[in-house]
C-alpha cells in the first residue's frame, strides 16, 4: 500500500520513487491518481508513459496529419481539449507546478531517454 511517509523517506534517500495504479476511488482515473500523488510528495516531474509519443492535436492514429506538440501549458491542453489527460489532473498538475512529460512507453529506449533528461515527447509546464 501507498504510505506518504515512507515515500518521501525513500525520496530524502535519493531514490526513485515509481507510482502505478489508482487509487481504487471511484470517479478518479489513474492519471488524477498519479497527479495527486506527485502533489503529495512535491514531485519535480510527472511521467505519463503512454502508447503515443507525445501530445497531438488529434488523435494521430486516425489522422495522418496530426500534429504533434514539443510543449504545452496547462491552460492550452485544457482551453484546446487536447485529450492526454483527465482535467482533474491536468489542474492537479497547474495547480501545483507540477510539469507533465507524455512520452511512448513502447518505443525501445525512450524511458531511459526521458530518465536522462532528453527532450523526448511533449513536456506540458507553466508558461
Amino acid at each position: 500500500p501507498y504510505i506518504r511517509r515512507r515515500a518521501m523517506r525513500h525520496l530524502e534517500k535519493g531514490r526513485i520513487v515509481i507510482f502505478a495504479a489508482g487509487t481504487g476511488n471511484p470517479f478518479f482515473t489513474t492519471d488524477s491518481a498519479a497527479a495527486l500523488r506527485a502533489s503529495e510528495i512535491d514531485a519535480d516531474l510527472m511521467l505519463k508513459a503512454t502508447k503515443v509519443d507525445g501530445v497531438y492535436d488529434a488523435d494521430p492514429v486516425t489522422h495522418a496529419d496530426a500534429k504533434r506538440y514539443d510543449r504545452l501549458t496547462y491552460d492550452e491542453v485544457l482551453t484546446r481539449k487536447l485529450r492526454v489527460m483527465d482535467a482533474t489532473a491536468i489542474v492537479m498538475c497547474r495547480d501545483n507546478d507540477i510539469p507533465l512529460r507524455i512520452f511512448n512507453i513502447f518505443r525501445e529506449g525512450d524511458l531511459l531517454r526521458v530518465v536522462m533528461g532528453e527532450q523526448v515527447g511533449t513536456i506540458v509546464a507553466s508558461e
